[in-house]
């Protein structure tokens, strides 16, 4: 994923639009052409993030599918007792058992509603309500790699790591500016929740991931 140097600085600043790219400009003194090198290099590490936040979904998810169908299983998500234990706020907050009924609804089969559940739902998963139904005996084992932390230690740090991610991830969906943030941090969180899971699966993400080269580039 290489940076490259643009041509016409005025005229991509006016496709950006001016509110955007004031933000850049104004970060780095007024400089248009630091104001796209940033910008550029923001680009970058956004979409280089994707490929770790992918793994790390995915592995916690099936994670959190796979206690779930140990004590509901293997149509979980059509099970009386477990929609029933979910949170269901009033209001505009998420609410995870109403997600459910809703993907359960337009979708056949469990892996279906895996792959449509929002982001929100799996972390919702990892809060003290479910610690003792769910996570208390199987949390080390579903997370083999994790070691000096209680059950509920762990749990929270999981909890904890997805709020980091979910919200990178929404300012990267939504094109905004993450050069401010903590990246390494953000990395590193989202690389240690794919080795809890799995020490097969991380070595093959470390070798395929580009965003800690890009960390490195940043103007």
């Amino acid at each position: 994923m290489p940076s490259a140097k643009p041509i016409d600085e005025t005229a991509i600043c006016d496709v950006l639009s001016a509110p955007r790219a004031d933000t850049y400009i104004n970060v780095v003194g007024g400089d248009k052409a630091k104001a796209l090198e940033l910008y550029g290099w923001n680009a970058r590490i956004a979409a280089a993030f994707m490929l770790p936040s992918h793994f790390a979904e995915v592995a916690i998810r099936n994670a959190a599918s796979e206690a779930i169908t140990s004590l509901y299983g293997p149509s979980w998500p059509w099970d009386t007792t477990f929609t029933t234990s979910l949170n269901n706020p009033s209001g505009r907050t998420y609410n995870p058992h109403k997600d459910l009924v809703s993907v359960r609804g337009t979708q056949l089969t469990t892996g279906k509603v895996i792959a449509e559940l929002k982001f929100a739902f799996w972390q919702s998963m990892f809060t003290s309500r479910h610690q003792v139904r769910i996570w208390d005996h199987q949390i080390r084992t579903l997370l083999p790699n994790a070691s000096g932390m209680t059950s509920k230690q762990l749990r929270q740090r999981v909890y904890d790591d997805l709020e980091v991610i979910r919200k990178l991830r929404n300012r990267i969906a939504h094109h905004e500016p993450i050069f401010a943030r903590n990246l390494g941090d953000d990395l590193m969180r989202i690389l240690e929740l794919i080795e809890l899971r799995s020490t097969a699966t991380i070595d093959w993400v470390l070798a395929m991931e580009d965003a800690s080269a890009i960390l490195a580039e940043r103007p």
